[in-house]
């Protein structure tokens, strides 16, 4: 049996079927473009499954969760334990990602990838904790690079198994106090932008206590002195195991021709991680919403990404995700339904000028 790994090649998306799939989109009844984004993620999600009728099949959202020593330093306003309360929240089914999950009919899956506490089981909890938080990377790097190879490896087994139960649309989200941190020190290094234009209000700091933050986090880039030549050294010194984690799921779901649906700021400092590694697994992300944190508009320039939503969301969870599915779900649906001109009896539109 071969080991999963997410050092495995991730095939680009067949580009041979994009001008069938560009015909279909544009004989059905409607003025060519007229359904905008809908018709780009129609034509991706056939490119991806390399079909003109492509099907979701048991849409899936990861949440992972892990504890964060530069909490330490005074860069969140909430204590470290309610990262462990939120778990308690998820396993409960009261939090904001168990509403959205039971409206759309998602399958949703909490990873303790390296929460400062400890749980019992239960059916949506996966124990895949890799130690019960990092380190302060104000004065060291955040994991060894052995732990980070350890959570992007468990991360990437996860992908392959919610694949093999039937998965082709997985969506990623998170949970961890003091992650913004992590989030905007690999933004500033792997999107080459200063720190400050990276730095948010996270769980909800002041304006004072957003410079705070920054002064810290510049703090810290200049200790480690990292560029984005290597970005598991700089996931090693600065992510949480959480974010490490996601990355190797995100590249073993691409690897499995899944769909993914990208959360907001820090789900996309996974993917930016992800990208570096594997340049291709771009052509497999659908990116659900524009974030409220400051500096992920950039990170979206920065990934040349075009979000289906915009509604100032800053939660985390993998909510955008959750919510942006059924516009997924709307695409296909429009490719595989919608009459065509000629079922219809409608007449086309005229070439003439």
């Amino acid at each position: 049996m071969t080991m999963t790994t997410y050092h495995t090649p991730i095939d680009s998306i067949n580009t041979d079927i994009a001008a069938s799939l560009q015909h279909l989109i544009n004989s059905k009844t409607k003025p060519i473009g007229a359904l905008g984004a809908l018709e780009s993620v129609a034509l991706q999600v056939g490119q991806i499954q390399n079909s003109l009728k492509p099907v979701l099949n048991r849409p899936a959202i990861l949440v992972f969760a892990g504890d964060h020593g530069i909490v330490e330093a005074g860069v969140s306003p909430y204590p470290q334990a309610v990262t462990a309360q939120m778990m308690f929240n998820f396993f409960a089914g009261g939090a904001a990602i168990n509403v959205f999950a039971r409206q759309h009919n998602v399958a949703l899956r909490v990873v303790d990838s390296g929460v400062n506490a400890e749980f019992e089981p239960t059916e949506q909890l996966t124990h895949a904790k890799i130690a019960r938080g990092t380190n302060n990377f104000l004065n060291g790097t955040a994991m060894t690079l052995a732990q980070c190879e350890q959570a992007l490896t468990t991360g990437a087994e996860i992908a392959y198994e919610e694949a093999g139960a039937g998965s082709n649309v997985i969506g990623f989200g998170e949970m961890g106090i003091g992650n913004t941190s992590s989030a905007s020190c690999l933004m500033s290094i792997l999107c080459d932008i200063p720190i400050t234009n990276c730095v948010g209000r996270g769980t909800g700091l002041d304006d004072a206590g957003v410079q705070r933050k920054g002064a810290i986090l510049e703090k810290a880039l200049a200790y480690h002195h990292l560029d984005n030549s290597e970005p598991i050294k700089v996931l090693a010194a600065f992510g949480g195991f959480e974010i490490a984690m996601m990355v190797g799921a995100m590249l073993g779901a691409a690897q499995r021709n899944c769909v993914l649906l990208i959360d907001g700021f820090i789900a996309s400092s996974a993917l930016l991680v992800a990208a570096k590694m594997q340049p291709t697994i771009l052509q497999y992300c659908i990116f659900s919403h524009c974030s409220d944190e400051v500096g992920h508009q950039l990170m979206l320039n920065h990934l040349h990404a075009k979000p289906l939503l915009n509604l100032s969301l800053r939660l985390g969870e993998g909510t955008g995700a959750v919510l942006a599915y059924p516009l997924v779900q709307s695409a296909v649906n429009f490719l595989n339904e919608m009459a065509s001109f000629a079922e219809a009896g409608v007449s086309e539109q005229s070439n003439a000028s």
